[in-house]
């Protein structure tokens, strides 16, 4: 949960800013997005598998040029 405290004399627009910066920090944005539609467990999977395979792509072995 993200709790924010307004400062005295702060802005609205501040106050909001800030908000922003605490929910996008704490990754509930993320979440809204990922739960906005159900995914069949196969789907997470396969998403999942995908992206290790693209991360062991990446990496370069060790002593490489």
């Amino acid at each position: 949960m993200v709790k924010l405290v307004v400062r005295e004399k702060e802005t609205i627009q501040e106050a909001v800013r800030r908000f922003r910066k605490l929910v996008e920090r704490s990754g509930i944005k993320k979440e809204m997005r990922r739960r906005e539609y159900y995914e069949k467990p196969s789907e997470i999977k396969r998403r999942a598998r995908l992206r290790a395979e693209r991360r062991s792509r990446r990496v370069v072995p060790a002593g490489g040029v």
